[in-house]
């Protein structure tokens, strides 16, 4: 067909570009404070072979990070899923096998119950919670925005803002 499948769309695309204004394509660094500055590729020619190799690494980091998410989520599911089955456990080990003995004996249970419910389940939920917030910070949002390309990061500040805007 006319098209090309996605994973060579891109890369079609950048050299057909590429071709058609006869010039190099090169990568810009980011913080540079001229436009005509680029990265230490500057001198190659960025050709449909080497733009179709980064293609199919991004796509690979891609696929490999929608797995490793999938992963990650099995695990706060598997977490949940003891912490259900546990509940069950002690539920039935601890206050049904009491109640038909006497109140006595059904008191102490609960007691047990109780403490042990309180005890592992509340440690495991806030397992899961801690779980699933470093899960959050470190896989998700550092896929989502952070490149070790290299260049250096410098957090926001207004200070600085105003200080550019006064020179």
């Amino acid at each position: 067909g006319p098209f090309p499948p996605p994973p060579l769309k891109k890369p079609y695309l950048l050299s057909r570009q590429h071709q058609s204004q006869g010039q190099q394509i090169a990568h810009h660094v980011e913080g540079d404070e001229e436009e005509g500055e680029f990265d230490e590729d500057e001198g190659d020619d960025h050709g449909f072979g080497e733009i179709l190799i980064h293609q199919a690494i991004e796509t690979i980091e891609f696929v490999l990070g929608m797995v490793s998410n999938t992963a990650s989520y099995l695990r706060l599911w598997a977490l949940s899923l003891a912490h259900s089955e546990l509940a069950t456990v002690f539920w039935e080990k601890a206050m049904l096998s009491t109640l038909n003995i006497n109140w006595f004996a059904a008191y102490l249970g609960f007691g047990v119950f109780a403490g042990v419910t309180f005890g592992v389940l509340l440690m495991m939920d806030v397992l899961e919670c801690f779980l699933h917030a470093l899960r959050l910070h470190w896989v998700e949002f550092q896929n989502k925005f952070f490149y070790a390309d290299g260049v250096r990061f410098s957090p926001y500040s207004f200070k600085q803002v105003i200080k550019d805007s006064q020179a």
